[in-house]
């Protein structure tokens, strides 16, 4: 039996410290990613709205947005959840994608920025802004790790079920990180298997098992079309986006509508999603797909009568991220998130010291040569992300400025912590 528990202990080290720096990158942006919303609310005045009981005319938001933009078209059109944010219309200008902040209660334009906050650590929690799929395989393999590492970490940790108020501070720094690791984990249980679980389902969807995938992500019904209109057209300026929304409302009653598919060329069609009486749900459980050269409804899905796959489908992004219920959920989500987070972190710490003290006078580095494989891996992703904020994003030199410093002070803690402090607390052993 503890041959066993060895076992277990080791598969559970293994993960922490030889996949380290990917793994925390992986928890931590999925935990800022919970408050992103509110992130680009504080730092971005142009994106604020004060709620109020009546929204503004869709056709006047519009209307407003030609003024300002009338060669641009909109591809997409985001009404977030939080009822403090502005519309967030997706613009498209010379195959240039921007976005554009348009209060929802007055209709106004209030800004414009090449990228949000919430877009770049969506984006960087997705794939890790490595194309071709690879980064987002990447990502949701360690949605497998992180259940292994629960799973193994249940079964050597004696009893743990006695240990969940038990932290010992006085028996010097090893002892005490062992003790506050096993804590948060104790303690994390319960996010770590929603986390990891919703993880794996978002691979089964992406690898199509068992064809989950096209189960999930059905082709929306097309328009009849026989090639007639300019397919030069842009077709932002030809909907009549209020009168869409009563047909969607009419289809799916007691729909409030929410984010807009905007069709591009002549034959498409305009996707309409939002919220219903139906719980715990996503925007996209209800759709509703219209011509709009006729004004008429070619299908809909209501989240009432999808299938038990779809639900889970459609509840895996409101519990993976917390915005199932508001401010609250994202922040108790944002907390254990961090917890998750920092396991990554201390589980380094106890497992480099640990075998460190065993070898002090080897001369060997603390994590061998995983730790050019991890920072290896690290290359590449700073070097895909700069690419994709210069060349997809033209983002402006400020805000690259400040999203190197916060890498530069991930970069520069990883050493001080785990070179420098590691190194000076095992020659003080």
């Amino acid at each position: 039996m503890k041959a066993v528990k060895k076992n277990f202990f080791k598969i559970h080290s293994w993960i922490g410290t030889r996949l380290s720096i990917l793994f925390f990158i992986v928890c931590f942006s999925g935990t800022l990613a919970t408050l992103s919303h509110e992130m680009d609310w504080l730092f971005n005045p142009d994106i604020r709205a004060n709620p109020q009981k009546e929204l503004a005319s869709r056709n006047l938001i519009v209307s407003n947005f030609k003024k300002l933009y009338p060669d641009a078209s909109i591809t997409y059109w985001m009404r977030p959840d939080e009822p403090y944010l502005c519309d967030i219309i997706y613009k498209t200008e010379n195959e240039q994608l921007s976005y554009v902040f348009a209060n929802r209660y007055t209709g106004a334009i209030q800004g414009e920025a090449s990228l949000t906050i919430q877009r770049f650590f969506r984006d960087l929690h997705y794939y890790l802004f490595i194309p071709f799929q690879v980064g987002n395989f990447l990502v949701l393999f360690f949605g497998f790790m992180l259940l292994v590492s629960l799973i193994t970490a249940l079964f050597f940790y004696k009893k743990w079920w006695r240990k969940l108020f038990d932290l010992q501070i006085n028996k010097g720094a090893l002892v005490f990180f062992r003790s506050l690791h096993r804590l948060v984990g104790l303690w994390s249980i319960p996010f770590s298997f929603l986390f990891s679980i919703t993880g794996i389902w978002y691979f089964i969807e992406r690898a199509n098992i068992a064809g989950v995938g096209d189960t999930v992500n059905p082709l929306p019904p097309k328009a009849d079309y026989n090639g007639e209109g300019d397919k030069n057209t842009n077709l932002t300026y030809t909907i009549d986006y209020d009168q869409a929304i009563e047909l969607a409302q009419k289809e799916i009653p007691g729909l409030i509508p929410g984010n807009l598919y905007i069709p591009q060329k002549p034959g498409d069609i305009l996707g309409i999603t939002g919220m219903s009486n139906v719980p715990l749900v996503r925007q996209r459980a209800n759709r509703v797909y219209l011509d709009t050269r006729s004004n008429t409804v070619l299908g809909a899905q209501k989240a009432s009568e999808i299938s038990t796959t779809m639900w889970l489908n459609d509840i895996a992004d409101p519990l993976h991220f917390g915005y199932w219920g508001g401010l609250l959920t994202k922040v108790i989500w944002f907390v254990f998130g961090c917890g998750i987070s920092s396991l990554v972190l201390s589980g380094i710490w106890i497992t480099c010291k640990r075998h460190s003290i065993k070898r002090k006078n080897s001369g060997k580095p603390i994590m061998g040569r995983w730790r050019f494989f991890n920072w290896g891996l690290f290359g590449v992703l700073i070097c895909c992300m700069y690419l994709a904020l210069i060349t997809k994003y033209n983002l402006a030199l400020s805000p690259l400025l400040y999203i190197s410093l916060g890498w530069l002070v991930f970069i520069f803690f990883s050493w001080y912590i785990f070179e420098k402090r590691l190194k000076k607390a095992v020659q003080n052993t």
